[in-house]
């Protein structure tokens, strides 16, 4: 009775972790695709559809050299203003160095590399995921 008894939590147990992983699994293939997405929107010179993986809440949080930027308008106003036009914004590339569950949330550490035909800009970015409605969005960036 023992044995049966032990057998059936340590399946139980191994159920439960493997669910768990591929729920993991299955976040970081969505925040990456959407990392993807933001870039290619980036590189067609679409700001807007870039911010569609970001908070559209007075919440979103973007930190910079230049401060804080509060709220999902201010961020795209920002992003506007510091890059005007398709020129400005050059190609956009990622390479992330890490991702780490945290909670109900995701942590993203990684490096940005922007290519313009004059110059190029690249630095590091940290990133706090949260899946809100169904969809993984960005609600805090931290970029330098």
């Amino acid at each position: 009775m023992k044995k049966i008894f032990l057998f059936y939590l340590l399946s139980a147990i191994f159920l439960i972790l493997f669910s768990c992983n591929s729920q993991n699994n299955s976040d970081e293939m969505e925040i990456d695709k959407a990392l993807e997405t933001q870039a290619i929107a980036w590189n067609e010179g679409n700001i807007e559809k870039f911010m569609n993986y970001y908070w559209k809440s007075d919440s979103l949080k973007f930190i910079s050299k230049n401060g804080v930027t509060q709220g999902w308008t201010a961020t795209l106003e920002r992003y506007k203003k510091n890059y005007p036009d398709k020129e400005a914004m050059g190609f956009l590339s990622f390479q992330i160095l890490s991702k780490q569950p945290i909670g109900k949330n995701y942590f993203v550490i990684g490096k940005w590399h922007l290519q313009r035909e004059k110059d190029e800009l690249g630095g590091y970015f940290s990133l706090l995921w949260r899946k809100i409605n169904g969809q993984w969005v960005i609600v805090v960036d931290h970029t330098s």
